[in-house]
C-alpha cells in the first residue's frame, strides 16, 4: 500500500508541474517568427502586438511576404527583419471598400503608431491612400532605416 500512496503522490506532482510548464507566461527569450502573413483586421493585430510588447518577447519577421496589419509587428519593441522580405502597405478599408473619413483617420493612425518616425510618416502622406493596391517595400529598405536585421 505505501508504494501505492507514494506513486499517486509522484503522478499528481507530475500533474502539477506539467500544468505549471503549459500555464507559464512567454518569456523574453522566446521567439515569434512570422512569416508570409498577408495581414488581418487591424484591431486584433494591435492587441497581440501590445501582448508581445509587454513580455519582451522576440519578434523574427521571415518569409516572402508580411503585408497590410502584418506590418504592425515592426513595433512589436523586440523585433527583427529579414532582408528579402517583402513588406507590403496600403491603407485601412473594410474589405477593400473606403473607410468614412473619420474612421479611415483613425484606424491610419493606429497602424502607424507601430512604426518608426521615418516609416510612420511615409505611411501617413502616401502609402495609406492606396486601398486596393499594396506599396511594396523591401526587409533591406526597413533595415536601412533603422530595422534590426534578423
Amino acid at each position: 500500500m505505501p508504494f501505492a500512496k507514494t506513486a499517486l503522490r509522484h503522478l499528481v506532482l507530475a500533474a502539477s508541474l506539467a500544468t505549471a510548464v503549459v500555464a507559464a507566461p512567454a518569456t523574453a527569450q522566446q521567439t515569434l517568427v512570422i512569416g508570409n502573413d498577408r495581414g488581418g483586421l487591424v484591431g486584433q493585430r494591435a492587441q497581440l502586438i501590445e501582448r508581445l510588447k509587454r513580455a519582451g518577447q522576440r519578434v523574427e519577421i521571415r518569409g516572402s511576404v508580411c503585408y497590410s496589419s502584418c506590418t504592425m509587428y515592426l513595433g512589436a519593441g523586440n523585433v527583427c527583419v529579414d532582408p528579402r522580405t517583402s513588406f507590403g502597405f496600403h491603407g485601412p478599408s473594410r474589405s477593400g471598400r473606403p473607410l468614412p473619413a473619420d474612421q479611415f483617420d483613425k484606424w491610419s493612425r493606429i497602424m502607424a503608431q507601430y512604426y518608426s518616425p521615418q516609416l510612420q510618416q511615409w505611411f501617413m502622406t502616401q502609402a495609406r491612400y492606396s486601398i486596393t493596391t499594396v506599396t511594396q517595400i523591401s526587409g533591406r529598405d526597413l533595415i536601412a532605416m533603422g530595422y534590426r536585421t534578423c
